[in-house]
């Protein structure tokens, strides 16, 4: 993937994103939750299509507690910022990866006692101790011990000398379910009472994304939300209690017009021929298809920017191109600019827009976004 602070002028396709409205929005997430709570940076799948490193280096100046990444592989890449900062392994780890939490000085999570065994020897080996987090499934049914053997498994690891128990943490499965969510928190805070030795004052408790927080109770032993898409500026939950935060979009996705012609009425469109044309019309080839990210579900649903209008999507989306009209958008040459998602004049396409019209969600169409679409970095504060 490359990277650069300005858009090159040869570009046809590339993100922009804003590190700058990034900080302001850890912060304002930050002064939402309550004192004592901690904020863990989801940062996962490159930062969710946002690229690493340099949203990495952002959230480490405005504040972050700790992070957390899907794998080895990303723990690595976060590393390379720097020592100290906490780094979470989110997923199981396979028994060749273990030996990357003590040469790097990553944290894993333990969902049984195989890993316990495993990743003791590795600390035995290293002759140090590792941090590891327990996590409880608590009804999600994927990673986690299950709630009702967590106690055995949490005395286990306290009882383990290489190990040091660093957090415990569950994942909730419908944060827009009320019921159930606050069946799962129950069955968590129950294993907390059952185990032994565990003073959570001492270490991160977490179960809420920033989707679930408002069923937390005001007291209660946890101390941290583990926030993803929220820090980006997107709403997992338009009506979730962190909306009241006001964040702002970092991302943005923008194309160029490669091709203006006529076409007559009748005319089918693109391959397919899923879209007949109902009028005389003038169409606009966009430099960007779903090798870059243009969904190819968004064909013939999906609407898009030029010159601060909304101009349709036509036929199907290909490798490489996107069909629109732009019969209602006068004077529209080659070269001019296009958004895809974000804002131009008066006019906005969101990220929650351009995934319905996709019919997916905004995790993946952000990670979606391919590696050959270069991401333009935005790092001035502003007002």
């Amino acid at each position: 993937m490359s990277f650069a602070t300005t858009p090159p002028r040869a570009l046809r396709c590339w993100a922009e994103i804003d590190l700058a409205a990034l900080e302001r929005n850890l912060r304002l997430i930050r002064a939402s939750l309550p004192p004592r709570m901690r904020y863990v940076a989801v940062v996962k799948a490159d930062a969710y299509g946002h690229g690493l490193h340099h949203v990495a280096a952002r959230l480490m100046h405005a504040g972050a507690d700790l992070f957390a990444v899907a794998n080895v592989t990303e723990a690595a890449a976060l590393r390379e910022l720097g020592p100290g900062w906490p780094i979470l392994v989110l997923s199981p780890l396979l028994p060749e990866e273990d030996s990357a939490l003590a040469e790097l000085d990553l944290a894993g999570t333990i969902s049984s006692a195989d890993e316990v065994a495993r990743l003791s020897a590795v600390g035995g080996r290293a002759g140090r101790t590792i941090s590891v987090h327990l996590k409880i499934d608590t009804g999600m049914g994927r990673a986690g011990v299950w709630h009702e053997e967590a106690p055995a498994l949490c005395a286990q690891v306290l009882g383990t000398r290489r190990l040091r128990l660093a957090g415990l943490f569950t994942h909730f499965a419908s944060p827009d379910d009320p019921g159930f969510t606050a069946e799962q928190r129950a069955r968590f805070l129950d294993v907390l009472s059952r185990c032994d030795g565990v003073d959570p004052r001492k270490l991160f408790i977490h179960a809420d994304s920033s989707a679930g927080i408002e069923s937390m109770p005001d007291a209660s032993p946890f101390n941290a939300v583990r926030v993803g898409l929220l820090q980006f500026g997107i709403l997992p939950r338009p009506d979730s209690l962190l909306a009241q935060a006001r964040t702002e979009p970092v991302f943005s996705f923008h194309t160029k017009v490669g091709l203006v012609k006529r076409l007559p009425r009748g005319t089918a469109v693109s391959y397919g021929r899923t879209h007949t044309l109902r009028r005389d019309s003038t169409v606009a080839i966009l430099c960007a298809g779903y090798a870059d990210g243009m969904p190819r579900a968004a064909s013939n649903r999906a609407q898009v920017l030029i010159h601060g209008r909304r101009c349709p999507v036509l036929g199907r989306v290909t490798m490489d191109q996107t069909i629109v009209d732009v019969t209602d958008c006068p004077d529209v040459r080659c070269g001019d600019p296009v958004v895809l998602v974000g804002r131009q004049q008066n006019e906005e396409i969101s990220i929650a827009e351009f995934s319905r019209a996709a019919e997916t969600i905004p995790w993946e169409t952000l990670t979606s976004v391919t590696k050959r679409v270069p991401r333009i970095y935005k790092t001035s504060l502003g007002v």
